[in-house]
């Protein structure tokens, strides 16, 4: 271990909470949480625990425009019509105390920047951030604050030079590479579902940046089906690589596990072991190209009890070099059950075949789409 690790706990960001019936819900993040002081990952070593602040107007106006913040301010807390933003009905319901809840998300990912920038840490995770669709001026897939491209655009006005962005969420990274898009000093990469299937339905291959950020802007399309052994031989053969050749100051990552097999608002089938991998990969990446500094946040997962919190400590373990047991303590079960109603997994493993045949199609078509995604940054 060549540094320290920052734990973000943010347990006030739980007001960041779009309603019962919403997919989104808190208590993922929360178990998460949870699940890593069950294992007492927050105690070992060279681990510390940094709490948040809301992320002030001035930071938010990084990437949002003025209008945008004051509009999401308003919204929050007094009736009217905010469609123009992106609020309204369906994906980004208005709720109580939107702003302070989504500032303190931002924030969350902002005390992870701090420490990353200031030498108190080599690596830092945000499980409550990764709202990588808000757009500078609108709400997008539940994401009110990207705060993933406001600690980048942070970082970049506090001593960093290049910053790489990977985003492994099932849904397109739109929101950092829209605010990037003509930024050569940030590289984005995204491995996703083809948007000709899911939201956002952006994220093909011959998106690359504009102007003197051309192939500094990198999506991987991928089939619905598609598994673990097709997923890695992309994230393999695309990740790695264009991070070593970029060279940054910083390795920011989204770690959405909406691409697990049974997530509800997707195609794709991947099991824990493909975050294993990811988890090992971008730590080595993170020493091997960025000097170790990796910043990496949470993002989609909406099986909340049985998927995310399991994966997410997968990869903050990874963080901090600590071989997990595979059996899930009894008390964090027994919580999580009594939140879910229902039961959850008891180890972090999992057998692929308990879902199922593997889409061999699918797999296969990764190779196309990799062919598209082989640029240089």
């Amino acid at each position: 271990m060549s540094g320290d690790v920052s734990l973000v706990v943010c347990r006030e960001a739980r007001i960041y909470d779009h309603g019962p019936q919403h997919p989104l819900r808190p208590e993922r993040v929360l178990l998460t949480w949870d699940l890593i002081e069950a294992l007492e990952l927050d105690r070992a070593p060279h681990v510390s625990v940094r709490g948040c602040e809301p992320a002030t107007d001035e930071e938010l106006e990084l990437v949002h425009t003025p209008e945008y913040v004051d509009a999401t301010k308003r919204a929050g807390d007094e009736a009217g019509s905010y469609r123009l933003f992106g609020f309204g009905l369906g994906d980004n319901p208005i709720f109580p105390r939107m702003h302070e809840a989504a500032a303190l998300v931002a924030g969350a990912s902002l005390s992870g920047a701090r420490a990353i920038a200031s030498g108190d840490a080599v690596h830092a995770f945000n499980a409550a951030g990764g709202l990588h669709h808000a757009m500078p001026s609108r709400a997008s897939g539940f994401c009110v604050y990207d705060d993933p491209a406001i600690a980048i655009a942070w970082l970049l006005g506090n001593g960093h030079s290049r910053v790489a962005y990977v985003d492994v969420d099932v849904h397109h990274g739109d929101g950092p590479q829209a605010i990037f898009w003509n930024d050569p000093r940030v590289l984005t990469i995204s491995l996703h579902e083809t948007g000709e299937f899911l939201f956002p339905g952006t994220g093909f291959s011959d998106e690359r940046g504009g102007g003197d950020a051309l192939g500094t802007k990198v999506n991987v399309p991928l089939a619905p089906g598609t598994s673990d052994e097709g997923w890695l031989r992309a994230f393999s053969a695309v990740v790695p690589p264009l991070v070593r050749a970029f060279r940054p100051d910083v390795l920011v990552s989204q770690l959405g596990c909406d691409t697990h097999v049974s997530d509800p608002l997707a195609h794709l089938r991947l099991t824990t072991r493909a975050y294993r991998e990811v988890g090992a990969t971008l730590h080595a990446l993170a020493h091997e190209a960025a000097g170790g500094r990796w910043l990496a946040t949470g993002g989609g997962g909406y099986q909340w009890a049985r998927v995310t919190p399991r994966a997410w400590t997968i990869a903050f373990a990874a963080m901090a070099e600590v071989e997990l047991p595979d059996a899930i303590p009894e008390a964090w079960i027994a919580r999580a059950e009594s939140l879910a109603g229902g039961p959850v997994p008891r180890t972090f493993s999992e057998p692929a075949e308990a879902f199922g045949e593997v889409d061999v199609l699918a797999d296969a078509a990764a190779e196309a789409a990799l062919a598209g995604a082989r640029v240089e940054a």
